[in-house]
């Protein structure tokens, strides 16, 4: 069949195509057609008599089409052209974006074929702004949903931060399968779990004698009230007596409860006067304070402790240990940790501050172990003492000063004995006072003394017993 095909078209059966029926029939058989002659120069332009989007384009022929394209299809059609007047016809159909007089522009899709002699070729094109319009149309429904999403995105980050900084503990409840949706963490820990295992519970389950329709159906009667109705529960982990104040709505056509849960005495869910002037005092007082975990973390600070230790943001400092900061590190840390476990509190320790710039500081500290059952602390009280510690320096030197008491018993031995005895005797002295002092500190605990004066275990247990202090704190 295919062979009766190409005989009937190249056997001559088909009669010439008169002039008077050629444009008409290649008018039909594109959209646009264009005759350009070997330089490039429009000899005829053939509209489709059943588009009129083109307008009139009679001016066209005569002029070259690169007056008629825009920059970058210029090099294109040229590069084509060389490829046509080679004696190849391109195979690949050739998108051209069309202007005139600046005024409009269209993208035409073209296919070469020869025309006549001289080179001429007839270029048969497809007017691709239906298919513009509608890539177009596309565009814009994907910008319009990335700005949905987007806008869904920062939505859902507002809800996220408002609900995490949120000090009332908050439910979300569905009504129809009465599991919490979603929950902040200080409803998770008022109920005794965490955040990912409260979401997606059974709100029931948490609470003492209450069945998942029961409890459902009580919250549903307590937002009918006109003065906004409760439900007094008891938790089944914590065994607290909590308060529920719920408050139905619709969202993705279910109906929703928004559950404000509070304790029965509601202290908590009001600060009083005392918090508000504790909380002041911590923020703007003069003296470094910080609480830490019981690991030694540090969980928050004030400005002043900031100004102390030179750190520019809270980030730099909260959720590292607090023996970054210390001049003897573990060991400082391992003192202000077991001493208040231990007593409750610490009144003095004198140690110094390091900074990230190797800074140092000289403070004394006190601490507090704050025996709260959900979120233990050690509370941290540091004040600077370098500028007391300065003055005593300068008075003890200054020569119209009076000497201090050791500086006089020594002086008294001048004399009565050599410099060599005099040292020799007054190290003894010093070394005692410094080993006592360091035993004091970390509780009768022999390493920690030991490395605190930068000794080894036997050498310190040498000099107790040259002392006479390895019974004196025994247990």
């Amino acid at each position: 069949m295919t062979s009766r095909v190409n005989n009937f078209w190249s056997s001559g059966a088909v009669p010439l195509i008169e002039p008077q029926f050629l444009s008409s029939i290649i008018g039909a058989a594109s959209d646009i057609a264009l005759v350009i002659s070997a330089e490039g120069i429009i000899l005829a332009v053939v509209l489709n008599t059943h588009s009129e989007s083109f307008g009139n384009l009679r001016h066209w022929e005569g002029r070259p089409i690169t007056d008629f394209l825009t920059t970058e299809s210029v090099p294109k059609f040229e590069k084509a052209h060389a490829i046509y007047l080679d004696g190849e016809v391109p195979k690949k159909q050739l998108e051209l974006n069309h202007i005139d007089n600046a005024v409009w522009q269209y993208p035409v899709r073209y296919t070469f074929h020869r025309f006549g002699r001289d080179n001429a070729a007839l270029l048969l094109g497809r007017d691709l702004r239906p298919i513009a319009e509608t890539q177009q149309q596309l565009v814009q429904a994907q910008i319009a949903l990335e700005q949905g999403y987007e806008a869904r995105r920062e939505f859902d980050a507002r809800y996220r931060v408002l609900l995490a900084s949120l000090p009332q503990p908050i439910a979300f409840v569905s009504v129809l399968s009465g599991r919490v949706e979603d929950a902040n963490e200080a409803a998770a820990s008022l109920l005794g779990l965490s955040v990912d295992a409260l979401r997606g519970s059974t709100f029931s389950q948490h609470f003492a004698d209450r069945s998942n329709v029961e409890l459902t159906e009580s919250l549903l009667n307590a937002t009918l009230s006109d003065e906004g109705g409760q439900v007094t529960l008891r938790t089944s982990r914590t065994r607290k007596s909590v308060i529920v104040h719920p408050t139905v709505f619709r969202a993705g056509g279910q109906r929703v409860l928004l559950c404000r849960i509070g304790t029965e005495t509601g202290a908590a869910a009001v600060p009083d006067a005392l918090t508000n002037q504790a909380l002041a005092l911590f923020r703007s007082g003069s003296d470094a304070m910080l609480f830490m975990s019981p690991k030694g973390v540090i969980l928050s600070v004030n400005e002043s402790f900031l100004d102390l230790v030179g750190a520019a943001h809270l980030s730099d400092v909260v959720g590292r240990p607090l023996s970054d900061f210390l001049g003897r590190g573990q060991i400082d840390l391992g003192v202000l940790l077991e001493q208040p476990q231990r007593s409750g509190h610490m009144r003095i320790y004198a140690t110094r501050l390091v900074n990230d710039l190797d800074a140092r500081v000289s403070v004394e500290i006190s601490a507090t172990h704050l025996d709260d059952k959900d979120t233990p602390a050690i509370g941290c009280v540091i004040r600077d003492v370098s500028r007391v510690e300065a003055s005593r320096n300068v008075g003890a030197t200054s020569s119209g000063g009076v000497a201090t008491e050791p500086a006089r018993n020594v002086m008294d031995l001048v004399g009565s004995a050599s410099l060599k005895d005099i040292v020799a005797e007054t190290t003894d002295v010093v070394e005692k006072m410094c080993i006592e002092t360091a035993v004091q500190l970390t509780n009768n605990n022999r390493v920690a003394a030991a490395d605190m004066l930068g000794l080894s275990r036997q050498s310190l247990y040498v000099k107790l017993r040259k002392y006479g202090l390895l019974n004196k704190n025994a247990d």
